[in-house]
């Protein structure tokens, strides 16, 4: 709730924006709902988008008739109502020394010409008209000069973000350019050094108290650059420090379970049941795993692997060393299609191994449930794969020791930790993910983990060749397939499905279903067909007869994207690829490719493509590394959208961009860690400034309590 203060003899950013002169209750509700401003602080760090250079004013005979911004110093002669066919304008001659012109209103007519005051000097701003030979500005930024020369002085003039309502509800720009004004002459004391003396002169950043006064009103481009350049290396230098010391409480505080023994269990299977030799960088990871487990620290790590580059059996070995060790273990994935194929591939792997290995989703029925529950209980059940059913009350371990998160950006916060508090002791985390994410994104939302990559692909894997072909180019297509189900191998044909449209999505693919089996007529083809809209246990049914062979071509939406593996099918047609991201692309791309033969992946998109949608097929034409597409993929889309709504609010920056501040963040870091070094609880005194900040921060801002 909002309320004024009364005089306080010490200021503080943290009292209400009803503190600041002109700011009603209802206002500051306004500002509140609309922007998310209710303290003096979050008005001080609401930082503008863009500047307008006011580095000239101009005399009225050397205007040009162009649609240029300028800046005029003169005085009102005269003020008039002038009738036109609807309604009226009021119109104003201005002039200087050297001419004349007109400012002209359209709105507001009566409260501006009540306003307007003849024969005193104005500092004019606005958009210039030519017409006829004659110049005018509609609709202009008016401040009488004994005004302007009161404020603080500024060539350049901050445009902040703003809304519909805010707009239609009279606070413009120039209401909140004077609300900031007026904070920073009543606060500007107030305004404390956040960082320490070494660091500001390590990297020669300007003053907290200077740095907000040029990122709102600069003096100069130079002035500008030096101010955003403290406050983006700031803003990031906390977040860092936040992820690094939740990084170092981890590893010194929460005591994990010891897996001391590589026994018989992870032994047998290794030298007896690995289909295949482990990369070097499988064998990296698993070390690096090894090492945590075996430290009696608590292991938070995260796995990043490109689309069959094998972090399953990663997984599965480490789930073996909790198993030697006496512990149980499981794996959460996001649907019902990657749990069940992550249940099939280990049940296989680990067959005739006293190992007992069961599978729990929303549509296991009540009786088989009820004997997962039991077998957990009791410890016989050693691995259990699901998906959100894993985190009922019901699901109790006897003792859980690891706990993997397969996909898990798709997963919440709230969600995740459900899982590690199954046991009176948090067991050992490993998440995975098969979209790789960009450096910087990653230092930025998992800097609290220890990052292992799978940057190599399994020995014989050929890389998926890929094309963009338009529509009209579908019977050379279709002519392709052909050839491909003739030498023995299977088709995926993918559909978009966009949410806010199913019903046109399912039309969408129906039609296509037709036009596939009007090319490809049984009985010397069989097509399958799965969508959302199927019962999961016609859903199933279809996939495994394209998993079987039974049929050479599978007519899908993105249910596909994850969590079907046919070795056979060596083509991916990808119908209306420009409506899919480049994520979507990789992943689906990724569903061909798993066996020896060589694979194509063909994007069909109609001549209508946008700049954004061009470069995202070109990028998935150009190559296959899902690290640079991750990389494309940042700059096309931004972080929030490429971590999803689960995670988008942990980059929600005032100021700094994990995408064009890279040097700024990787530098932000490298000081974190180096103070966290030096000073792990920020007690030392040079350190003041920062331990003060840092506690601030942590009570005040959403970010620290959502990463990870």
């Amino acid at each position: 709730m909002y309320f004024r203060y009364s005089y306080l003899s010490k200021l503080n950013l943290s009292y209400p924006i009803t503190y600041l002169n002109g700011i009603s209750v209802q206002r500051a509700t306004l500002l509140y709902t609309e922007l998310g401003i209710k303290t003096c602080n979050d008005l001080l760090n609401f930082f503008p988008f863009r500047y307008i250079d006011k580095t000239a004013f101009y005399a009225i005979k050397d205007l040009q008739p162009n649609s240029s911004e300028v800046q005029i110093v003169g005085k009102i002669t005269r003020v008039k109502s002038v009738a036109q066919k609807r309604g009226s304008r009021l119109v104003a001659t201005f002039q200087d020394a050297t001419g004349s012109m007109e400012l002209v209103w359209f709105k507001g007519q009566k409260w501006i010409k009540d306003a307007l005051k003849v024969n005193e000097p104005y500092v004019v701003y606005g958009k210039l008209n030519h017409y006829n030979g004659s110049f005018s500005i509609p609709h202009p930024e008016l401040e009488l000069v004994s005004e302007y020369k009161k404020k603080l002085q500024t060539k350049m003039q901050p445009v902040y973000p703003s809304t519909e309502k805010l707009t239609n509800s009279g606070v413009s720009n120039k209401l909140i350019r004077t609300y900031i004004q007026n904070l920073l002459k009543q606060f500007f004391d107030s305004i404390t050094e956040t960082l320490s003396p070494d660091i500001i002169d390590n990297f020669k950043l300007m003053s907290k108290r200077d740095a907000l006064l040029n990122a709102h009103f600069p003096k100069s481009q130079e002035n500008l650059a030096k101010a955003q350049n403290r406050l983006k290396f700031e803003e990031l230098f906390f977040i860092q420090l936040q992820l690094l010391r939740k990084k170092l409480i981890n590893k010194t505080k929460i005591k994990g379970f010891l897996f001391e023994n590589v026994g018989a269990v992870f032994n047998e299977f290794y030298s007896t049941k690995l289909p295949f030799d482990l990369t070097n960088a499988q064998k990296r990871v698993i070390k690096e795993i090894r090492k945590d487990v075996a430290s009696g620290a608590h292991m938070n790590r995260l796995l990043q692997g490109d689309v069959g580059s094998g972090k399953t059996i990663v997984a599965l070995l480490t789930m073996l060393l909790a198993i030697d060790n006496g512990f149980q273990a499981t794996i959460m994935a996001p649907t019902e299609i990657l749990a069940t194929q992550h249940y099939h591939a280990i049940a296989e792997m680990v067959e005739g191994m006293n190992i007992k290995v069961d599978l729990l989703t929303g549509s296991v029925r009540v009786k088989k449930r009820r004997e997962i529950h039991a077998n957990l209980e009791d410890g016989t059940l050693h691995i259990l794969i699901g998906t959100h059913a894993l985190l009922e009350d019901k699901v109790q371990f006897k003792n859980l020791g690891i706990a993997i998160i397969d996909e898990q950006h798709r997963f919440g916060v709230a969600q995740r930790s459900k899982l590690w508090k199954k046991n009176t002791v948090v067991p050992h985390i490993l998440v995975m993910t098969a979209t790789p994410i960009p450096r910087t994104l990653a230092m930025s939302v998992y800097g609290d983990l220890d990052i292992s990559v799978i940057d190599e692909l399994p020995p014989g894997r050929k890389e998926v060749k890929t094309v963009h072909r338009f529509d009209s180019n579908r019977l050379s297509v279709f002519k392709f397939m052909r050839d491909e189900i003739e030498k023995g191998r299977q088709v995926y044909i993918v559909y978009p499905l966009i949410k806010e449209s199913e019903a046109m999505d399912y039309k969408d693919l129906m039609d296509g279903y037709e036009s596939v089996s009007r090319e490809f007529p049984p009985p010397k083809y069989q097509i399958s067909i799965v969508h959302g809209q199927m019962k999961p246990a016609d859903k199933e049914y279809e996939m495994q007869r394209f998993v079987k062979g039974e049929t050479q071509i599978m007519v899908a939406t993105t249910v596909i994207e994850v969590g079907v593996n046919v070795p056979n099918a060596s083509v991916m047609i990808i119908e209306s690829s420009e409506r899919f991201g480049l994520s979507q692309l990789h992943q689906l791309r990724g569903r061909v490719g798993r066996g020896a033969d060589q694979s194509y992946c063909i994007l069909l998109s109609s001549y209508k493509l946008s700049e954004e949608g061009k470069t995202r097929l070109k990028t998935m034409v150009d190559t296959t590394d899902g690290f640079k597409i991750a990389e494309v993929d940042l700059k096309l889309r931004g972080p929030g959208n490429l971590m999803g709504t689960q995670q988008s609010g942990v980059l929600n920056l005032k100021i700094a961009d994990v995408v064009k501040d890279t040097k700024i963040l990787v530098a932000a870091r490298n000081t974190a860690i180096d103070v966290l070094q030096e000073d792990s609880n920020l007690s030392k005194p040079e350190n003041t400034n920062i331990k003060i900040a840092y506690v601030v921060l942590s009570k005040t801002s959403k970010i620290w309590s959502e990463i990870s």
